[in-house]
Parts: structure tokens; sequence; C-alpha cells
């Protein structure tokens, strides 16, 4: 397995208003690339990282209101 390294963008705190850029933290970390032999898996290198309005209502704080209360899944 090759190791590379990767650039992570983690959100360091819960949304309150509109989203800046120092709610969150770029962090460079390694990742082992591979797959095994046997597997049908795939590896994607995303190159570029977008905040949808809707991801965004799953980010605020918890109690606020929110889209995603609509959108829950329904278990059988």
């Amino acid at each position: 397995m090759v190791e590379v390294q990767n650039k992570r963008v983690i959100l360091k705190h819960q949304l309150s208003g509109f989203m800046k850029e120092t709610d969150f933290e770029i962090m460079v970390g390694s990742v082992k690339l591979g797959v095994g032999d046997a597997s049908n898996a795939v590896l994607v290198k995303n190159l570029y990282l977008s905040c949808d309005p809707y991801q965004r209502s799953l980010l605020t704080t918890p109690g606020s209101v929110s889209y995603s209360a609509v959108h829950q899944p329904v278990v059988i």
C-alpha cells in the first residue's frame, strides 16, 4: 500500500448563523491508499468540497430549525 498526505476540512464547532472561514480547520494527515485484490471497491479522489444549503441545515445547533427533521429516512 502507498501512503500519501491528504488535507481534511474539519468543522471546529456547531454552526450558528452564517458560516465563516474560522468555523473550519484544515488538517494535514496521511492515508494509506489501497484496495484488497479480491475487493470490488473503488478508490476515489475528491477534488472539490461543497457545503450545500441542505448540508448546512444538518450542521446547525441541535434544536434549531432544520430541514433534516422532514427528510429522516423511514425504517420499516
